[in-house]
């Protein structure tokens, strides 16, 4: 309950590369917490915690604010076309989304410029097609805000909300990427996500990519983006423009 008025929060980026030119186009915002006492720890243990206590929309807002000063400063840097993804919990969907602490209301103070940012949400989020839901990220899509679904292939209901949506990206989720190399099967199953994908006009990112097979075998399949420990993990600001700028 102090770690956000304490400061104990930080932003880590991972890079997202287009794997057809191999340059860093985007990065995925990840917040982390160092602990006075405890360390480091792990978005795993504290996330669900927040989402219960209610504690994960403070902690989101803060996560946008952070991005979107870091998002100003890089596309200075790295250009105008560059994108940061935020994560939005399905809890912080029940906040009010109107007022001026919602997040619509955040990014419009901001004057984001249209294309800029991406929201990732989890399916969860639409599991009861809640009408607010629906009407947030119309709000969203309308102010130039993209949408990624993440952990595709996770889920049940998936191809439903690719019907129904105006969905962005999907990001095959780490799993799939993983089982890339256990044979033709594998491979046949993600050129098939990849495939229906383009097919409704959706970009595909490949999460957790490890390898430069798997890597090979994404860019044969015709994905999109891929993000992972083999291009580059979550790191500090300073040291993802310095991979940025090795890379490039």
């Amino acid at each position: 309950r102090t770690a956000l008025a304490a400061g104990q929060f930080a932003l880590h980026y991972q890079p997202i590369v287009n794997l057809h030119t191999g340059k860093v186009c985007k990065a995925e915002a990840l917040i982390r917490w160092d602990h006075p006492v405890r360390g480091p720890i792990q978005p795993a243990d504290f996330i669900a915690v927040a989402e219960e206590s209610g504690l994960i929309i403070d902690i989101g807002r803060w996560v946008l604010t952070e991005a979107l000063d870091q998002l100003s400063r890089w596309q200075m840097l790295i250009g105008k076309d560059f994108q940061i993804s935020v994560n939005k919990s399905p809890v912080e969907f029940c906040a009010p989304s109107n007022g001026p602490e919602s997040w619509s209301s955040v990014i419009e103070r901001r004057n984001v410029p249209v294309g800029s940012l991406i929201i990732e949400i989890t399916e969860g989020s639409l599991m009861e097609q809640n009408a607010d839901v629906m009407d947030q990220l119309s709000r969203f899509q309308a102010a130039g805000i993209e949408v990624a679904l993440d952990d595709f292939g996770t889920g049940y209901s998936s191809l439903s909300y690719l019907r129904r949506l105006d969905i962005d990206y999907i990001k095959i989720d780490q799993s799939f990427i993983r089982s890339l190399t256990r044979g033709p099967d594998d491979v046949a199953l993600c050129r098939a996500i990849i495939s229906m994908a383009h097919a409704l006009r959706i970009r595909v990112i490949a999460e957790g990519v490890e390898t430069g097979l798997q890597r090979d075998i994404l860019v044969a399949a015709g994905c999109d983006y891929g993000q992972g420990h083999f291009f580059c993990p979550p790191v500090e600001a300073s040291e993802f423009e310095a991979f940025v700028g090795a890379v490039t």
